[in-house]
């Protein structure tokens, strides 16, 4: 039996294929079309995940949808009418997009792929989060926690997991949303909406919680960890471009200007900004504010968090917790609920986000709907499109690119490592593109984490972004409490995927400072030979060569840019970058080559 799931029309479209209950490929479509968060149809994932099942169309069982539109679309109505005359754009704008293709995805779906209309079915958008975690976990019963923007009413919901079971206990329903909340500093704080929520994550640590109290203005909290929020400071649910309106202003003053650069007292002025400016001090102060602003609101959401997730262990009594939603890529609350509440183990699927809302429908259909028993757990994230080694070698022979082929794995693997000791910046190029949007290992940008300049060696040479952003540390599962206080590592799902963000060991800082952030946290990555034997390998002779069995590990892209996917995409990103090699499978590109 093969079920294909569906995301799309809000952001990061996607496309998950099961057969038999178990996952054959999922993606999202920006990794085909290059559009960062792409909200279209996700007609090139749909065939990549077709094409990797060795199937046609007319094959599928079931398509499911990750959620109900018809519903979706009566908020819209319904939220406009309530505010109307200051809806006015937002109702234009709606009706346009919402008669076109968005309201009839059924007739979408049977005319792009030739479906049956009694082939498609409809979840709903919590319903498809919920399950996207659970199903996908390796327990048989679990506390469910959703949290995001909005998807047809809810913003989250309390659940629990059976077997096959899904149960909603409750939900948090629009306009009173813990995401959009976020979303609306991220947009203060001048990042992007949908976009730039983990920018605020990583710049809180620069800043102290001072406006504690001027965030809680915004929101009721309840002990039960429900809430509304005050929209008298909002314009989000009449406005199709403003989150924020003046009364917000009047409370925390005025936006961080969009273009402007942000850096404080304690993140440098990197080199790649230019000359400092003439006054460099009180831009510092000014972004010191704002910096305090992203701290606040992180704070408020990790405590809002931890009510919720308190409540949901005493009405369930379960030891283990699913979650789901974007709010579940919040790594830094992810780390305080598991220390923080009684649950013993978490799960969080790589892309907890709506794309992992395909994953999610494909599987509610067939374990809840079908009533079909499980039998798989998602233990890593490697489902995306591969490309072999002879197909790689066609590309940069035909182009005309210097290469060298390394058929001993062994030389290969310590080739890199030699480069990574002499400060030598790797772009890592294997097997499966990742699921979701942390690279994991088989599209990464790899240095020495020992290298304290290497954070801006890194950002100066092929990010060119923000000085405060992290850079994640990817560790031998099995050394990851040597450095982390992390305990059984093994054991924590999350870890995997880079969904946590937990203490460096005080006297391991100064060894691994180009990974360790400025809070003396790491977002950190477990690596398992069973799961990643070659990224764990060359994890492991770097350790052999240093005595740290961990690297830096960012994701394969330029700043503004998907991650890369194909061969052809990582040569450009490449040779437009200031990386020093780059290692395509078995092929060895040198920079100093190419000139």
């Amino acid at each position: 039996m093969y079920i294909l799931g569906i995301s799309c029309f809000f952001h990061d479209a996607a496309a998950a294929l099961l057969k038999n209950g178990e996952l054959v490929a999922a993606a999202e479509e920006e990794r085909f079309t290059r559009k960062k968060h792409d909200y279209d149809f996700p007609a090139h994932a749909i065939q990549f995940c077709l094409r990797k099942a060795g199937i046609q169309n007319r094959e599928l069982d079931y398509v499911v949808f990750f959620e109900k539109p018809l519903v979706k679309f009566e908020r819209i109505l319904m939220t406009v009418l309530q505010t109307f005359p200051k809806s006015r754009r937002v109702f234009q704008e709606s009706m346009m997009s919402w008669l076109g293709e968005k309201l009839w995805i059924k007739s979408l779906i049977k005319d792009r792929l030739g479906i049956a209309a009694d082939k498609i079915l409809f979840s709903e958008h919590h319903l498809s989060h919920a399950a996207s975690a659970f199903f996908c976990s390796p327990y048989q019963e679990a506390a469910i926690l959703t949290v995001d923007g909005v998807g047809e009413w809810a913003t989250a919901s309390y659940g629990k997991g059976n077997g096959t079971s899904i149960q909603t206990l409750s939900e948090i329903r629009f306009p009173h949303s813990l995401g959009l909340l976020y979303s609306a500093f991220t947009a203060f704080l001048g990042f992007e909406v949908n976009e730039g929520e983990y920018k605020v994550m990583g710049m809180a640590p620069f800043g102290k919680p001072r406006y504690i109290d001027k965030v809680y203005k915004l929101i009721h909290v309840e002990k039960d960890g429900s809430f509304e929020l005050d929209m008298d400071y909002f314009s989000f649910h009449y406005s199709p471009d403003r989150t924020f309106n003046g009364k917000f202003e009047n409370l925390f003053g005025p936006p961080r200007p969009v273009e402007a650069y942000f850096f404080t007292a304690n993140s440098d002025y990197p080199a790649y900004f230019g000359a400092k400016p003439v006054n460099y001090e009180a831009l510092a102060t000014q972004n010191q504010y704002y910096a305090d602003i992203a701290a606040s609101i992180q704070t408020v959401t990790e405590e809002v968090l931890l009510k919720m997730a308190n409540h949901l262990y005493k009405e369930t009594g379960l030891k283990n917790l699913c979650m789901a939603g974007g709010v579940a890529l919040n790594s830094v609350a992810n780390g305080r609920i598991l220390k923080e509440t009684p649950f013993e183990s978490i799960y969080v699927q790589p892309s907890a986000g709506d794309g992992g809302g395909a994953i999610g429908a494909a599987l509610y259909a067939y374990h809840a709907v079908l009533g079909n028993p499980r039998k798989f757990i998602m233990e890593h994230a490697y489902w995306g499109e591969e490309y072999s080694p002879g197909g790689i070698e066609k590309f940069l022979q035909e182009t005309g690119i210097p290469y060298q082929r390394r058929d001993d794995e062994e030389k290969l693997l310590e080739r890199v490592v030699d480069r990574l000791q002499e400060g030598g910046v790797v772009g890592w190029f294997q097997g499966r593109f990742e699921w979701g949007p942390r690279a994991l290992g088989n599209r990464s940008i790899l240095a020495d984490p020992r290298n304290p300049d290497m954070k801006d060696i890194v950002n100066t040479k092929i990010k060119f972004r923000e000085p405060y952003r992290p850079f994640a540390p990817s560790v031998l599962v099995e050394k990851t409490s040597d450095f982390f206080d992390l305990p059984d590592p093994a054991a924590h799902y999350p870890a995997r995927f880079m969904l946590y963000v937990v203490d460096v060991k005080q006297e391991k800082r100064d060894l691994i400072p180009a990974v360790t952030h400025v809070d003396g946290t790491g977002r950190v990555q477990t690596v398992s030979r069973t799961i990643a034997p070659r990224f764990y390998r060359l994890i492991e002779l770097f350790g052999e060569a240093t005595g740290v069995p961990l690297i830096l590990n960012t994701s394969f892209n330029l700043k503004g840019e998907p991650i890369v996917s194909t061969p052809v995409e990582a040569f450009n990103t490449f040779a437009k970058s200031g990386m020093d090699i780059l290692v395509l499978e078995h092929c060895i590109i040198e920079k100093d080559q190419l000139r």
